[in-house]
């Protein structure tokens, strides 16, 4: 598939807003919709910190659009309300793409998880159905991202990403949703 059939794609960007853990009980999740670098759509809702309601509340968002690809900033929201990728995938038939900054420390977040919560195991499960994390070069400038892909290729989705960056390391989708998020915040 050639890089402007990529750019042409419509792809949403999942980011959440800025929380202070024990003082605000919720936090904004943004879904963005863009073709290209054109945004078509926005949407908001409030999920609760360290909830549950994060992956159902995704797919309450997406519902009416038409999209390729999903792109998700890590699957914690909002603390650890985790969005599971394979339950979006399953409700829509898209790739759920996961793109972290940083290399994901899975050990580190099960033991968060158990010291902190009584439901861990729940949590947990979504982290355990992730294969390992791989290391992406997205832009010849900036260090590489993180991927992890459910149903889908990892060749296609490095491709897919590389494509949707136009500054930084980030694919714009997840740039602007991460914006909007903080911007509303």
């Amino acid at each position: 598939m050639s890089q402007e059939a990529f750019q042409n794609m419509r792809v949403v960007g999942v980011e959440d807003g800025s929380f202070q853990k024990g003082v605000t009980d919720n936090a904004l999740l943004i879904a963005v919709l863009l073709t290209g670098s054109k945004i078509e759509r926005v949407k908001a809702c409030k999920i609760n910190v360290d909830g549950l309601d994060a992956t159902q509340k995704l797919c309450e968002l997406l519902i009416g659009w038409r999209f390729d690809a999903i792109l998700l900033a890590g699957v914690s929201f909002a603390g650890f309300n985790v969005i599971d990728p394979e339950k979006i995938c399953e409700r829509f038939c898209k790739p759920v793409i996961i793109i972290t900054r940083t290399k994901p420390r899975n050990q580190a977040v099960k033991r968060a998880l158990q010291k902190h919560f009584e439901d861990w195991q729940v949590r947990w499960k979504i982290f355990e159905k992730l294969e390992a994390a791989r290391k992406v070069v997205t832009s010849a400038w900036g260090a590489p991202v993180y991927m992890e892909v459910v149903r889908g290729n990892i060749e296609w989705s490095s491709n897919l990403a590389r494509a949707l960056v136009i500054y930084g390391r980030v694919p714009e989708p997840l740039r602007v949703a991460r914006l909007v998020a903080r911007g509303l915040s």
